[in-house]
């Protein structure tokens, strides 16, 4: 059991607390929760601060709670947006909230007992409520000023904001009310940007209830240079592997930035603090990467995906061996060699080079040694090899098992690579 407000802050994942949540989280099991509204079919690791949240949350013995915004995401939130969301239809969020879920069930324990995880989705109270109830239910108890006030609405005001945006605070502190009156919740979590909608809800709980709820935020996650964290150059890094694929998955935190380490290992990884500092003191910052690599991917993904992607990470980085090399797949393997020139030539004109010498100049057109003198030159300095294996001699015949029966993967040198497909 862990000291939840202790473990956020050395982990530095607390922004703000409101007063006497500390309290009320030593007093008793506190049932709390999170919102996710459901605009994509799947998760991304921008989410994943909040999906560690509920982790440590749990752990340190309380309840944790994901909201899916079956409802909410209806609309969009305009926190931190500059524009006005596009519509999705009830199908496309239908499909995004069972995605999310089943992400969710790899984070978190739903099993029996007093704090298993519980998944609501808001859809399932607002369906049946009338604009007119809505307006007497929440509408009366918050007025345009309070409203106004909030940060999320005071930086749209000079580009514009639709009564839609501007009622989600509405919206989401009325599903802390429900939650509240029906499920006992007692704290709402979210991102630092989330403060205003999070306390409106506490707001509305204590002027139609008179009850104490409370309020919790952690930092939002950003890059050395101030960007936000969570992007590749390709876009989101997905939790779906259809998406992102575990092998890119593993290679984007195999490739952060040395200085990023220190504060990714203490938010998505569940290392003790011991473990941490220890791979921070590590003089080869690799170390502390495969770590954060490994960990996340095996969550997300799985061991037997992850085992598969740190083996595709090593067919160039590393000394993989031609079995490993079989054993990946078409696609993974494309993936690992999106960088690499390719060259395409027939199985006719493989099985018509007199030697792998011939092999790698002639034949493939000078593409990767522009003469046979070069090639035999770098060949007999032990230079070049083929699937990862040596190749001797200069002379050496070119028939070599193809991996997945249509590539071979030349390697010149200690980092040109080339791959040859064989049509």
């Amino acid at each position: 059991m862990q000291n939840f407000i202790e473990e956020l802050t050395w982990r530095g994942m607390l922004h703000d607390v409101m007063p006497g949540t500390e309290e009320q989280l030593k007093k008793e099991m506190t049932p709390g929760y999170i919102g996710f509204d459901p605009t994509a079919s799947s998760l991304h690791i921008g989410h994943l601060t909040m999906v560690m949240l509920l982790v440590h949350f749990q752990r340190a013995g309380h309840k944790p709670v994901a909201l899916i915004g079956g409802a909410t995401g209806m609309i969009g939130d305009p926190s931190g947006k500059s524009a006005e969301r596009e519509f999705l239809s009830e199908e496309t969020l239908r499909h995004n909230q069972e995605s999310t879920r089943r992400q969710l069930e790899k984070f978190l324990d739903f099993s029996s007992g007093t704090n298993a995880a519980e998944i609501v989705n808001n859809y399932d109270w607002f369906r049946e409520m009338g604009f007119l109830q809505f307006l007497r239910e929440v509408g009366k108890h918050l007025t345009v000023n309070y409203m106004m006030a909030k940060d999320s609405v005071k930086k749209r005001l000079e580009t514009g904001i639709s009564f839609t945006e501007f009622s989600y605070q509405l919206l989401q502190g009325y599903d802390f009310y429900h939650l509240y009156k029906t499920k006992g919740i007692r704290l709402q979590m979210g991102g630092s940007d989330q403060w205003g909608n999070i306390t409106a809800g506490t707001e509305l709980i204590r002027r139609k209830d008179g009850g104490d709820a409370f309020a919790l935020t952690a930092p939002l996650l950003t890059k050395a240079d101030g960007n936000k964290f969570g992007k590749s150059e390709g876009g989101n890094v997905w939790l779906d592997p259809t998406m992102t694929s575990p092998y890119k998955f593993y290679q984007f935190w195999r490739t952060v930035a040395d200085r990023e380490i220190p504060k990714l290992l203490r938010v998505f990884t569940l290392f003790g603090r011991g473990q941490i500092e220890a791979l921070e003191n590590d003089p080869n910052p690799n170390n502390a990467k495969m770590a954060l690599a490994q960990e996340i991917t095996t969550r997300v993904h799985g061991a037997e995906a992850t085992q598969k992607a740190i083996g595709a990470s090593n067919l160039l980085f590393g000394k993989s061996t031609l079995d490993e090399l079989q054993s990946i797949d078409e696609a993974t393997l494309l993936e690992v060699c999106e960088g690499v020139p390719q060259i395409q030539i027939t199985k006719d004109t493989l099985n018509g080079a007199k030697d792998i010498t011939e092999l790698l100049s002639t034949v493939t057109e000078s593409q990767i040694f522009p003469s046979k003198g070069e090639a035999r030159k770098m060949i007999q300095g032990g230079g070049v090899r083929v699937n990862k294996v040596k190749v001797e001699k200069p002379d050496q015949p070119a028939d070599f098992s193809l991996i997945q029966g249509k590539f071979l993967l030349v390697q010149k040198g200690a980092k040109n690579y080339y791959l040859l497909k064989i049509a």
